[in-house]
């Protein structure tokens, strides 16, 4: 048997199958590692969650029985990311075992275009779980497990598929790379690079960022019921609603199908935050907003 001293899974996501993401495995996987890539298929992926999520889990139970001493690391990328924080977040008692996790192009906010595929969420087969947000879950794991969130910018706002917003979680790592598409960054050369650098010292989860008023009222949002974070590709298209002393603006746009947008903009005019509800929602984002405006 091996000398094995590391298991490293690697996770493919919708539409894939374990070549591109085996592949970035071996190439950023230190010597006298276990490289563990497994592969879903592609047509599975585009119907029921739960089937998946087992198979990660099964993956991991199977590697943690055969090697139980052995540390990990995981990289998953896209529905792959969604599968893992699912898989662990059933079983914090894997959690010490693993000395860092890596997303790429993970929608753990929620995909914007799964929204736009199940606006009602009717249950229209792997959309109404990628327009999910999971980012509850997945902050109580990046608060133990070191987290590298990688994201893509092509369009100014996200990859082409999942905007930048939704990858972001508190207590990770965050790098998002220009001119990365989302199915490239399976393959890019700068994305293996970035793995490597945040291996290449110890690595401790990051503290929760301070609060300021920017932050209340991201996480305010973020709770309204039926919101889904979204590309800032339409920030220009806003009005400001509200402005508060420090300069921070509330700025909301609709579009032409009648959808609401709520932008937060910084003192500088830049876009913070964008999101928006599906037409069962827009009553509360509209009582969030005046919310907002009168105890920020």
């Amino acid at each position: 048997m091996p000398p094995y001293n590391l298991l490293l899974f690697s996770q493919h996501g919708m539409t894939d199958t374990n070549q591109a993401m085996g592949t970035l495995a071996h190439q950023v996987a230190p010597p006298q590692c276990c490289v563990i890539a497994p592969n879903l298929e592609y047509v599975p992926t585009l119907f029921a969650i739960e089937p998946l999520i087992c198979k990660v889990e099964q993956s991991i139970e199977l590697a943690f029985k055969q090697y139980p001493t052995i540390p990990a690391r995981a990289i998953a990328t896209s529905l792959g990311g969604i599968l893992w924080i699912e898989a662990l977040s059933r079983h914090p008692e894997w959690w010490q075992r693993f000395e860092s996790l890596v997303l790429l192009g993970s929608p753990i906010g929620g995909a914007d275009l799964a929204r736009i595929v199940d606006p009602l969420g009717w249950g229209i087969g792997i959309a109404k779980h990628l327009g999910e947000n999971r980012r509850a879950l997945a902050e109580r794991i990046t608060a133990v497990i070191p987290t590298l969130v990688v994201a893509g910018n092509t369009t100014g706002g996200g990859d082409g598929t999942v905007p930048i917003e939704a990858t972001k979680l508190n207590h990770a790592y965050f790098l998002c790379l220009d001119g990365v598409s989302h199915p490239d960054i399976r393959t890019h050369p700068a994305v293996a690079k970035a793995i490597l650098a945040f291996w290449s010292t110890p690595r401790t989860p990051r503290p929760a960022p301070k609060e300021t008023l920017l932050s209340k009222l991201i996480n305010h949002f973020r709770a309204v019921p039926g919101i889904t974070d979204a590309s800032e590709r339409d920030f220009f298209n806003a009005t400001t609603v509200f402005t508060f002393d420090d300069g921070t603006s509330l700025r909301t746009w609709t579009n032409l199908v009648g959808v609401d947008h709520i932008f937060i903009a910084n003192k500088h005019g830049r876009c913070e935050y964008a999101a928006f509800v599906g037409w069962v929602h827009s009553v509360g984002l509209r009582q969030a907003i005046d919310k907002a405006i009168m105890h920020f």
